[in-house]
């Protein structure tokens, strides 16, 4: 994770827990672990998530037949930059280097899985900016199909985002 107390494989950051064990915060402070005694690392994340549609609407994402456009560019784009953002709407978030991050997604009958790879060397992980680019890229698919998912009565029956997980996680040494 990028700011985690823990790193991976279970080793603690340099930065000093609270007498409660705390990290981040404590009576009313806030603060960013302090991870600049790490070394680098080369580390990659992966996260997935689903979203819940009627199978006309997948139909219709499949065929590119979404009256807004194309719902998995969209959404693809939507994740590459929620990844790059990460640092700026989790609070106590570090900012970190993006190597590399691939999008893919698989369309069933009745949803969309959609799966975020993130990869990067440094001093923390980058666990929420996989989790981040998956929501935001299911948020994104709802707001392209959500005009297909509306019954008569103005509501959203079965749309469902769910699933969200850390599905895999690296750490190696550069």
């Amino acid at each position: 994770m990028s700011d985690d107390s823990e790193s991976d494989e279970g080793d603690t950051a340099d930065s000093e827990a609270s007498p409660a064990g705390l990290t981040h915060t404590e009576d009313g402070d806030a603060q960013m672990v302090d991870v600049t005694g790490k070394p680098d690392s080369r580390r990659r994340a992966v996260a997935r998530g689903e979203i819940r549609l009627r199978e006309s609407t997948v139909a219709a994402v499949r065929a590119n037949e979404i009256e807004k456009g194309d719902v998995l560019t969209t959404a693809r784009i939507a994740a590459v930059r929620a990844v790059k953002h990460t640092w700026e709407t989790i609070p106590l978030c570090h900012q970190i280097p993006i190597g590399d991050i691939d999008t893919e997604f698989d369309l069933r009958d009745d949803r969309i899985v959609m799966r975020v790879a993130v990869a990067t060397t440094g001093q923390t992980g980058c666990e929420m900016e996989a989790i981040q680019g998956v929501t935001t890229g299911l948020a994104t698919v709802l707001d392209m199909v959500k005009a297909a998912e509306k019954d008569d009565d103005g509501q959203y029956p079965g749309l469902e985002i769910g699933g969200v997980e850390i599905v895999g996680k690296e750490k190696r040494p550069v």
